[in-house]
């Protein structure tokens, strides 16, 4: 062996015993050299934009790739990640709004971690749509066409009834009591986003909407923490729901549960809608744009029945049944209590409405830019203090 090769194995020995040395005395260094870690920077590289169409073929192609290789560098916070995606319904007029929300969450938590993205219109996003969210993540991002059977109102539904209905809510000046297309976003919310093509290989979503703001850094996974401590639902505000476009939905729902009580989990959350064992509804309910939750729930038999069952009774369409109100009684009818999660240190915000931690070591760690006085926990019309009753924490 010549004198530069052995100078060669020689400086290789030193390099491997220093990195060696080096990962034992600094955990950080440690985690970052990692094979794991390696792997998953690599499972995780920017894999452009996709649009699909109706039966969930997709074209990958890229946009806005400059804009993606600034983030290629950033570090992942972890090693692990959960099945999981954020979910975003948008109309090509929703770009702006989309554009600001997307850019929060990558601020606040997703650049550490990147989730992928599935944005769902039901027209085709424009070139200019993908190009301008492209450009704001490295994390992968998919754009699908929903089904029609998935939105628009069935052929079964009565026109003559529904119209009558859309019309008496006009009058009474119900806000959005005349959209047929709100209520095929309610409908569509309730029972087929978790059934898309793209959406069927997750199990975990976050859904955003459109100009939503998160106002505190989010230094853990939430999709996590729901899988590792058995969570199917979570939200981070909670009110009252209009009763008049809900009139007849608890009577429904009741007759539901009578006819199969082998879906009522046995410690349930109905006492934090109910004071009489179901006899009446307080209106209370989860605001459903801010969710992360578990979709084999909704995939599962109890949701699939009590969905079908909804959906029979033209509910959706002869009133203005929301899906705030269908997932919250379904979360709190089918799973247990603990499995629901309150998010207290996300801070959130839809208009006109915000969720801000009043724990000041929350607030302080998440560097919030929310003011906690503006909190909507404890307003009038906020259930939030029946629930910390009904969970023993008031």
């Amino acid at each position: 062996m010549n004198t530069t090769a052995r100078y060669i194995i020689v400086v290789l020995a030193i390099i491997i015993s220093l990195h060696y040395i080096v990962s034992f005395s600094h955990e950080g260094y440690g985690r970052a050299t990692s094979l794991s870690n390696i792997a998953s920077k690599l499972k995780h590289q920017p894999s452009g934009a996709s649009d699909t169409d109706i039966t969930g073929n997709s074209d990958t192609s890229y946009y806005g790739l400059p804009g993606n290789l600034p983030f290629a560098n950033e570090t992942l916070a972890i090693n692990r990640h959960a099945n999981a995606t954020f979910v975003i319904l948008a109309r090509n007029s929703d770009l702006q709004g989309t554009v600001r929300s997307v850019r929060e969450i990558e601020d606040r938590f997703n650049r550490k971690y990147r989730y992928p993205y599935v944005f769902l219109n039901e027209e085709p996003f424009t070139d200019e749509f993908k190009k301008r969210i492209s450009v704001l993540s490295s994390a992968k991002m998919e754009f699908g066409l929903i089904p029609k059977e998935h939105w628009f109102q069935p052929d079964w539904i009565d026109e003559k009834k529904a119209t009558a209905g859309r019309e008496k809510m006009v009058a009474d000046k119900i806000i959005y009591g005349g959209s047929v297309s709100y209520r095929n976003m309610c409908r569509f919310n309730s029972g087929f986003f978790f059934r898309h093509p793209l959406m069927e290989k997750y199990r975990w979503y976050w859904r955003i909407e459109p100009d939503v703001h998160f106002h505190c850094d989010i230094d853990y996974d939430p999709f996590l923490y729901m899988e590792q401590n058995k969570k199917i639902y979570s939200f981070t505000i909670t009110m009252y729901e209009y009763e008049a476009t809900i009139p007849t939905l608890w009577k429904t729902v009741m007759d539901f549960a009578k006819k199969h009580p082998e879906y009522i989990a046995k410690d349930n959350a109905l006492g934090f809608m109910s004071s009489n064992n179901g006899d009446t509804y307080n209106l209370c309910h989860f605001w459903s744009n801010f969710e992360i939750a578990d979709m084999e729930f909704w995939r599962g038999p109890a949701y699939t029945a009590f969905f079908d069952y909804l959906d029979k009774q033209g509910g959706f369409y002869y009133e203005r049944w929301g899906d705030a109100p269908v997932h919250s009684i379904a979360a709190a009818l089918f799973a247990s209590k603990d499995q629901i999660h309150f998010f207290d240190d996300i801070g959130y915000e839809h208009n006109p409405y915000i969720h801000c931690t009043k724990d000041k070591a929350k607030w302080e760690k998440g560097k919030c830019s929310c003011d906690p006085a503006r909190s909507f926990d404890y307003d009038g019309y906020s259930c939030f203090s029946k629930w910390e009753t009904f969970m023993g924490k008031r």
